[in-house]
């Protein structure tokens, strides 16, 4: 489950880089970037590295 939720965190952070620099999505993008820093939070908390 963790490894899979660290998947998802790095597969938003990389679709937000592609809409910051090659599309403009608009709030769409910042609403993923937020979404993969939840992500990466809680796996830290959970006391596990990234």
């Amino acid at each position: 489950m963790s490894n899979l939720l660290y998947l998802i965190a790095v597969v938003l952070i990389i679709s937000w880089l592609l809409g910051v620099f090659v599309y403009s999505a608009g709030s769409l993008i910042h609403l993923l970037l937020v979404i993969a820093l939840i992500a990466i939070i809680l796996r830290l908390i959970k006391g596990r590295g990234i």
